[in-house]
């Protein structure tokens, strides 16, 4: 019998629960895979928790640019936060099975913190702008109150754009025999290939939350950079150039850590369907897991008052 005769009688289908998967072909080794995972999430809450108290317990922190840095940590702990569970669950115990309705939830605040990330990178970039282009009114430009607003309306603008998203998969009709997922967690461009029916609106309004939030994000920062340049040459002192620049380089970095991975995402989804799975699976990992690691790394190594704060922290808690 054929595929299409098995279910003519099945007016609407959606699966009470989604199989996934961890690292495809390695199955056999994901009890060995899961202590780098493990070492992973605990260094990124870790350090992002350490960036967060060390803000909170140092007055002379209580700057813009530290508040922005604030934001970033609290999004990369909500990012891992968003995986950790299911991906441990399938590393350590095998567990693999996911609820439809909590794969939408997951898949709803994972792709929620990405746009937030994508937001206060952005945000990080103005404030980098203000700093070097003007600053003798830099405290005056990004008071306490413009921070918070800043911050709401990020929050708002990635709420917005995702909240359809869970409401337009619930609305197609599923194939009982496609219920294994691509990875160890919930993506939207994963669960609607699940569907047997017709997915152009998905695809069409995923394309757009993509090129709104990040596609957008990626051209001003690159705009706030160049003006940020532009500002720098035409500074007389060689040496107040150089540290004008070197004020830039934990973001830079931040930047890079967070779109390189999204770009190699978005290429291999897009034009790397020939490539074995275990790439997809690693590529996903590699955007999800690896920036909440690196960016603490990264400001604890480039930004001497963040670097000190912390170990203050950390002497405070011994």
């Amino acid at each position: 019998m054929l595929p299409s005769q098995t279910y003519v009688n099945i007016s609407f289908f959606q699966p009470p629960a989604f199989l996934m998967i961890g690292i495809p072909g390695l199955e056999a080794i994901h009890g060995w895979i899961s202590i780098p995972f493990s070492s992973m999430y605990t260094v990124a809450l870790t350090g992002n928790s350490l960036i967060l108290l060390a803000v909170r317990r140092t007055p002379s922190l209580h700057q813009p640019m530290y508040y922005f840095l604030s934001m970033l940590a609290l999004t990369d702990m909500g990012l891992t936060l968003s995986t950790l569970p299911t991906t441990l669950a399938v590393l350590w115990f095998d567990h693999r099975l996911i609820g439809f309705n909590a794969c939408l939830v997951q898949m709803f605040f994972l792709h929620s913190f990405s746009v937030v990330e994508s937001s206060v990178l952005l945000a990080m970039s103005f404030d980098r702008f203000v700093a070097i282009s003007n600053p003798l009114r830099y405290t005056a430009v990004l008071t306490n109150n413009v921070i918070i607003r800043i911050g709401i309306v990020i929050v708002a603008r990635a709420t917005v754009s995702l909240f359809p998203v869970p409401f337009l998969l619930k609305r197609l009709n599923f194939c009982p025999g496609k219920i294994l997922l691509s990875h160890s967690f919930c993506f939207h461009a994963d669960v609607m290939k699940r569907a047997c029916a017709d997915i152009t609106v998905n695809i069409f309004y995923g394309l757009y939350v993509v090129l709104s939030t990040v596609g957008v994000d990626s051209l001003l920062i690159v705009m706030s950079y160049t003006l940020i340049l532009h500002t720098v040459m035409g500074i007389a002192s060689p040496r107040e150039r150089f540290r004008a620049l070197n004020t830039c380089v934990s973001h830079i970095l931040a930047v890079l850590v967070f779109y390189i991975p999204v770009i190699g995402v978005s290429m291999i989804h897009r034009f790397g369907k020939h490539l074995p799975h275990v790439v997809h699976a690693l590529a996903a990992y590699v955007y999800l897991v690896i920036p909440p690691v690196l960016n603490p790394i990264i400001y604890s190594i480039k930004s001497k008052p963040i670097r000190e704060a912390m170990l203050k922290v950390l002497r405070r808690k011994g």
